[in-house]
C-alpha cells in the first residue's frame, strides 16, 4: 500500500486523464499500473508527472505500462531540419496524409515552421 500512496499523484492523473482499462495493482514491491491513454500527450502527461516523482527513475517501484489507444492522433513539434517527408517517415505514413489533417494550418505543404504543432494521422 505504500507504493500506491507514492505514486497516488500519478494515479489521479490516470483517472483524471481518461485513461480506460486503468488498473493498479502492487506485487513484490513493484507497483503495476496499466491501460489505454486517449492520446499520445496523455501518455506523454503521465511519464512527466512519473519522472517528477522519481526523477532518475531508479527506484524500480512501478511499472508504467500505459498504452495509446489505436485510432488516436498524435501531436508532432516540428524541429530544425523537418520537412513533411521525413516527419511521416517517422510516423510510418505519408507527407500527403499530414499535409490533409492539418490543412487548417498549413497552406503550403513545403513551409512548415519550426515549433509548429502538427496532427499525425494513425
Amino acid at each position: 500500500m505504500a507504493l500506491q500512496d507514492k505514486y497516488q499523484g500519478l494515479i489521479n492523473a490516470a483517472q483524471g486523464a481518461g485513461i480506460s482499462d486503468l488498473t493498479v495493482a502492487e506485487q513484490d514491491e513493484v507497483l503495476y499500473v496499466t491501460g489505454t491513454a486517449p492520446s499520445e500527450s496523455v501518455k506523454k502527461q503521465l511519464w512527466d508527472l512519473y519522472g517528477q516523482i522519481d526523477p532518475e527513475m531508479r527506484s524500480g517501484d512501478l511499472v508504467l505500462n500505459i498504452s495509446v489507444a489505436e485510432g488516436a492522433e498524435q501531436m508532432y513539434e516540428v524541429k530544425a531540419g523537418d520537412n513533411l517527408s521525413k516527419i511521416a517517415k517517422n510516423f510510418n505514413t505519408n507527407w500527403k496524409a499530414i499535409f490533409e489533417a492539418n490543412r487548417d494550418t498549413i497552406k503550403d505543404p513545403d513551409k512548415i515552421f519550426l515549433g509548429q504543432k502538427l496532427r499525425i494521422p494513425s
